[in-house]
């Protein structure tokens, strides 16, 4: 595990602990051409899959939804059109362009095996990839990238934050960035470290790294900044921004590196809305419009490089199916996730339905999960990243040979 803000790694002299850029390229069985991409990004506190793609045309939605629900595509304050029974919460604009263009998927009712309400366990669950919290120290991504095909960098993965998730702990070397606290050192302090650092094979290449990354990630604060000038959102929209702008410009900056890693991880927080959730306006848009931003952002930033990306955005488990007494919702059970970018094949829902009748509820109360959120991510390694399938089955995600991968959702 290894860090990469050269402020940081300089400022609390955590040199064991520096990160690296550089290293051979990934070459994957059958693509020598390809540099797949795969983004994972965390949802954490459980999104209202229900808010986010609603299913208007079910008759017993807007009964449960109450003063919350969406109305149909076209219709003041209705859903962005998709299929003609699901559709996009209104902040999701960008979300709906890569659908039109044939860039999105949307799955809906799945989950991964956690049935229970716990946020921490929940979490757990979703990273370790077994059917128990705490079950596993280490995650399945980072159990994935031991069984990548062909030569691999140093380190094949990239978590960015103030922490590695635990998705991304485990066997496989990774690199992490976090955004500085501290203030930066002027240039006669860095010369003094280079200088120091130059007889120590080891310090000095983690000095190299750690330098590198910084520039990198300020060349990606400085595109961004002339391209927000340019085009500013809403206000409300830039306030939300502003938790997401630099890790997303940091993502696109590493993975837009020829020699760089090939997957990177991030998570996001704030979408525990047990009250005063909102509609089409309200605190829940506010929070999908700066996601769906800095999805948009994310794409900008990657460039040519969009089009052999994947990026997959999942959460810990839904929320209620009817509005509880605080305008919100509580803990659920079946949730919404999405896979996008320009390796994907998209365009389409993916969802064996339930429906929101009392009957067909999970205990009552919750969207009923008939997708398992393994099958999605046992595709994407399979398809994307060419992890055999043995391996999935063993130790990516063990335990788990009743849920297949879900085949056909990168393009061919």
């Amino acid at each position: 595990m290894t860090g990469m803000q050269r402020r940081e790694f300089l400022g609390l002299g955590a040199l064991a602990a520096a990160g690296a850029l550089v290293g051979t390229r990934i070459a994957f069985a059958g693509a020598s051409a390809r540099q797949p991409r795969f983004v994972l990004i965390i949802l954490r506190g459980a999104l209202d899959g229900l808010a986010a793609v609603p299913p208007y045309a079910d008759p017993d939605y807007a009964g449960l939804r109450r003063e919350v629900a969406l109305r149909a595509p076209g219709e003041p304050g209705g859903a962005l059109a998709l299929n003609g029974f699901f559709g996009l919460h209104p902040a999701l604009g960008f979300l709906q362009q890569c659908y039109t263009a044939r860039e999105l998927i949307v799955l809906h009712a799945v989950a991964s095996p956690y049935r229970e309400r716990s946020h921490f366990d929940g979490q757990d669950v979703l990273e370790n990839g077994s059917v128990a919290a705490h079950a596993l120290p280490s995650g399945w991504l980072n159990r994935a990238l031991t069984q990548l095909p062909g030569a691999l960098p140093r380190e094949t993965g990239v978590a960015l934050g103030q922490n590695v998730p635990l998705v991304m702990r485990g066997p496989a070397a990774v690199t992490s960035w976090s955004p500085t606290r501290l203030s930066a050192l002027d240039e006669e302090t860095l010369a003094r470290l280079t200088d120091l650092y130059a007889t120590d094979p080891l310090l000095s290449l983690r000095l190299a790294d750690a330098l590198a990354a910084d520039a990198l990630v300020a060349a990606e604060d400085t595109a961004t900044g002339q391209m927000q000038a340019a085009a500013q959102p809403p206000r409300g929209v830039q306030a939300y921004n502003a938790r997401y702008a630099q890790v997303v410009q940091a993502a696109a900056g590493f993975l837009r590196q020829e020699n760089g890693p090939r997957v990177a991880v991030f998570d996001t927080s704030g979408w525990d809305t047990h009250a005063n959730e909102g509609g089409a306006q309200g605190q829940l848009a506010g929070r999908l419009g700066a996601l769906d931003q800095a999805l948009a952002t994310l794409k900008q930033g990657l460039g040519a490089a969009w089009s052999d990306t994947a990026v997959l955005l999942v959460t810990e488990f839904g929320r209620t199916a009817a509005v509880n007494g605080t305008r919100g919702t509580d803990h659920g059970t079946g949730a919404a996730a999405f896979l996008l970018g320009g390796a994907v094949a998209g365009g389409r829902v993916i969802a064996d339905w339930p429906g929101l009748a009392t009957h067909a509820l999970y205990q009552g109360r919750d969207l009923a999960p008939t997708l398992d959120l393994r099958s999605v991510c046992k595709g994407i390694l399979a398809e994307h990243l060419a992890v055999p399938e043995r391996a999935l089955e063993d130790g990516v995600f063990p335990d788990s040979r009743a849920a297949k991968p879900l085949r056909g959702l990168l393009r061919a």
